[in-house]
């Protein structure tokens, strides 16, 4: 059996040609850092509310607009949201007695480039 230490996926290694989990694993501080944000995605409120978000014609809606898409309460909307925000998916901006939110793609675009799994042979073959 080797010794030798497998390559961490480091902050250096992310800027170049986006490596994914199956090209070399998170460094501590990376997994430490997306937890959060894989945990945000964990709840089926937060996983609609992300997706009603992103999916929204002109890129932002009204909180106004999310809250009757559930059968929870105002509080309880905002309160998923605000976790969807600690977490660096969604971003927000208040309007008068309204508050506005939209997607952060940078996150969505770490996680997509993380997630992506390299073209095989077998993949182009069939």
């Amino acid at each position: 059996m080797s010794k030798q230490k497998p390559e961490v996926l480091g902050r250096a290694g992310a800027a170049e040609c986006c490596p994914t989990l199956l090209t070399a694993p998170l460094d501590e501080e990376q997994a430490a850092e997306l937890a959060p944000v894989f945990k945000a995605l964990g709840d089926p409120v937060r996983l609609r509310l992300l997706s009603l978000i992103a999916s929204r014609q002109g890129g932002e809606i009204c909180v106004c607009e999310l809250t009757p898409a559930f059968d929870l309460s105002q509080p309880t909307v905002s309160h998923h949201l605000k976790l969807l925000r600690q977490a660096g998916l969604i971003d927000c901006e208040r309007r008068g007695t309204w508050v506005y939110y939209w997607l952060r793609p940078e996150m969505t675009d770490r996680l997509a480039a993380i997630l992506t799994r390299p073209a095989t042979a077998a993949d182009t073959a069939s």
